[in-house]
C-alpha cells in the first residue's frame, strides 16, 4: 500500500493537474510495471533464495500482474472498518454459539489461545459498487506480495516517489515472524519458538509451493527451524508432535481440509484435540470466519438485531457486505429468475472453485445448486485495470484481498484475472501491489507505454519461438510436449518495450533451462539439478534478434 505523490510533486514534474478517479488511473496509467530483473533479486539475493524464480517461471508463470492497481482512500478506509465490524460480531458469545451449533465438532474444540494468521478478507470496490465478496482463514500469497513490492518501477518521475520502499515489505516480513511468535505465546508457551511446520497436501505439488519456499527461509532467518510437509508425514509421540527427530511447535495449516477429516490428516487431528501443538490456522476459525454461511447472518438486519450488534456495526455490515442467502430448493423458481443477479458458492468453497455467476449457469450445475450446500450473494461487480492502451484494450478484472490478523490489517493486494473467479491463468494476470490515491484525486498525466513479452527455445540445433499459452500449458503440467520428450532447452524471455505496436527494445531478459521427461512432460525439479548456466550463445542471440526485429539492431533500455 503506497501512497500518490501530492499535487506539488506533480506540479514540478511538468504533468496537468485535474480532478480524475481512481478507475481513469486503472485504465490509463501505465507508468508502473513489474521488473522481472528486481523480482530475481529479490528472491535469490535479498531473501537468500537460489533458482527460485526460475521455479516460480516455469511453474507459474502468471502468478506476479505486470501492473499495479489503484484504490482510493475511501476504500481503504472502508475496507479497514468491515473488517474491525466482523471481529466485533465474531467475538459475540451469541454468535459464536449459533456459528458453532452448525459446525463440524471438531470446531468446538477450544485452540488454547491461538487466534489464526493470514485471514483474507476480499473485496470488489469500483467507483460505483463495494462489497465483501468472502472471508478465508488460510489466505495465501503474503510473502509473495513481500517481494512483489520490492520489484517496481516507475518510468515517469511524478510516479518515482510511489514505488514501495524495501523498509515496506521488509517490516511486512518482520510483523509476519511476530506474528507467529505471538500464536505461540498466546497458547500459554514461555520459551522461545523453535519449530514450524508448513503444511500442505503434497507440498511440492502445489501452485504455490515457492511461497512455501519463502516462509521456510524467513523463519530459518529467524532462528527458528521450519519444514515444509504433507499431513501424512508425522507421529505423535509423548504428547509432541514429531516430524522425523525434529519436535514441532507450531503447524502452519495451507490444507483445505478444514476440519481435519480426512485419513491423511488423522495424526494432525490428534495431535491438534490433545493440545500437542499450536495449529495456525485452526478449524474453529474456519468455522467462525470462511463458512460462506455466515455471510447470510452478516448482511441480515434482523439476525443482527437479534444478537444483539450495535447499530453503527450494523450500518458498516448491511452496507459493505452484499445480501447472501442459503440456496432453498423451495426457493428455486425465484433465484433461478434472479440468477443474472447473483453469485453462487459453496459452503465451504475456496480458491474460486465450483463458484459460479449467475448468468453463466447451466441447467446441469443448476440443479447441483439446488441439491444442497451453496450460498447465493448479490452480484458485486470487480474492479478493472487495463495492461496497457494496445488495441484492442483488454480489461483485467480485479479483486482486493486484505491480509488480518486479530482484526488489524496488515497489508493489501490485488489479484488481476480474466474469467468468472481468480485463476492466476491470465496473461499480464496475478497478485498486483495496491497503490493509494490521495484524497484530493490529482491529475497524473500518464504517458502511456506499450510492453510484450516473448519466448524461444534454444537447443544445438535450432531457436524457435514458443507460445505463451502453450508453454502455460505445459508450465501447468496440462499437456505434454511429444516432440520434446527426454530434451532440455534454454528457455529465453525477452521483454519489450513497443512503438506503434512493433518491437523497440529490449527491457529485460531472463533465461532458465526447461527439461522434459520420456513421455514429454516439463520436469521442473530436473531444471534445477543443471549447473551449467542457461546462457544464449552470440550466434543464438542473433537468431532471436533477427525472429524480433528482422534486421534492425535493438535498443538495450
Amino acid at each position: 500500500m503506497n501512497t500518490l505523490p501530492n499535487p506539488s510533486t506533480i506540479a514540478s514534474a511538468g504533468l496537468p493537474p485535474g480532478p480524475i478517479s481512481m478507475e481513469v488511473l486503472n485504465s490509463e496509467c501505465f507508468c508502473i510495471s513489474l521488473d522481472t530483473a528486481a523480482l530475481r533479486q529479490a528472491l535469490e539475493s535479498e531473501i537468500g533464495q537460489p533458482g527460485l524464480f526460475d521455479l516460480i517461471q516455469q511453474r507459474c508463470p502468471y502468478l506476479f500482474a505486470t501492473r499495479p492497481v489503484f484504490l482510493s482512500h475511501e476504500h481503504m478506509r472502508r475496507m479497514a472498518q468491515v473488517v474491525q465490524a466482523v471481529e466485533s460480531v465474531v467475538a459475540l458469545p451469541a454468535y459464536r454459539e449459533e456459528v458453532l451449533a452448525a459446525a463440524p465438532t471438531i470446531a468446538r474444540h477450544d485452540p488454547g489461545g491461538a487466534k489464526g494468521v493470514f485471514f483474507g478478507y476480499d473485496f470488489h470496490a469500483t467507483e460505483g459498487a463495494f462489497g465483501l465478496i468472502e472471508i478465508n482463514t488460510n489466505a495465501g500469497g503474503a510473502m509473495l506480495n513481500a517481494v512483489l513490492a520490492r520489484a517496481q518501477r516507475a518510468c515517469c518521475a511524478a510516479l518515482q516517489g510511489l514505488e514501495p520502499s524495501p523498509d515496506a515489505a521488509s517490516s511486512f516480513e518482520e510483523s509476519i515472524m511476530s506474528m507467529f511468535r505471538r500464536e505461540w505465546s498466546l497458547s500459554g508457551h514461555e520459551r522461545p519458538l523453535r519449530s514450524i511446520a508448513i503444511v500442505d497436501e503434497n507440498p511440492a505439488q502445489q501452485y504455490l509451493y515457492p511461497e512455501f519456499l519463502l516462509f521456510q527461509r524467513l523463519f530459518q532467518r529467524h532462528g527458528v527451524q521450519a519444514v515444509i510437509a504433507g499431513p501424512s508425514e508425522f507421529t505423535l509421540r509423548g504428547g509432541v508432535l514429531w516430524h522425523g527427530d525434529l519436535a514441532i511447535d507450531i503447524v502452519y495449516n495451507r490444507l483445505t481440509d478444514f476440519s481435519l477429516a480426512e485419513p491423511a490428516s488423522a495424526t494432525l487431528r490428534e495431535a491438534y484435540l490433545t493440545n500437542a501443538m499450536v495449529l495456525t490456522p485452526h478449524p474453529r476459525a474456519h468455522a467462525l470466519y470462511a463458512d460462506k454461511r455466515n455471510l447470510t447472518l452478516l448482511s441480515d438486519a434482523t439476525r443482527l438485531q437479534a444478537l444483539g450488534v450495535p447499530q453503527a456495526t450494523q450500518d458498516v455490515l448491511l452496507a459493505g457486505i452484499p445480501h447472501t442467502q442459503i440456496v432453498d430448493p423451495q426457493q428455486a423458481e425465484r433465484l433461478w429468475r434472479d440468477r443474472r443477479r447473483l453469485f453462487f458458492k459453496p459452503f465451504a468453497g475456496f480458491g474460486g472453485r465450483a463458484a459460479y455467476r449467475g448468468d453463466k449457469l447451466t441447467q446441469r450445475v443448476w440443479q447441483e445448486i439446488l441439491a444442497g450446500g451453496y450460498v447465493a450473494q448479490a452480484l458485486v461487480a470487480p474492479g478493472g485495470r487495463a495492461l496497457s492502451n494496445q488495441e484492442p484494450v483488454q480489461m483485467h478484472k480485479f479483486d482486493l484481498r486484505t491480509y488480518t490478523y486479530d482484526g488489524s490489517v496488515q497489508w493489501v493486494a490485488a489479484r488481476l484475472y480474466q474469467g468468472q473467479t481468480t485463476n492466476f491463468r491470465t496473461p499480464g494476470g496475478g497478485f498486483a501491489p495496491v497503490y493509494e490515491g490521495p484524497a484530493d484525486r490529482h491529475m497524473m498525466g500518464c504517458t502511456p507505454v506499450q510492453h510484450e513479452s516473448r519466448l524461444f527455445l534454444l537447443d544445438d540445433d535450432a531457436v524457435q519461438a514458443l507460445d505463451h499459452e502453450r508453454y502455460v500449458a505445459l508450465a501447468r503440467g496440462e499437456a505434454p510436449a511429444g516432440e520434446f520428450a527426454d530434451r532440455r532447452f534454454i528457455l529465453v524471455d525477452w521483454y519489450l518495450r513497443l512503438a506503434c505496436s512493433q518491437p523497440e527494445a529490449v527491457v529485460n531478459e531472463t533465461c532458465s533451462w526447461l527439461v522434459f521427461d520420456a513421455n514429454g512432460w516439463l520436469d521442473p525439479l530436473a531444471a534445477h539439478t543443471i549447473n551449467v548456466p542457461a546462457s544464449p550463445t552470440e550466434a543464438q542471440w542473433a537468431q532471436i534478434r533477427a525472429l524480433v526485429f528482422g534486421d534492425a539492431v535493438p535498443h538495450l533500455s
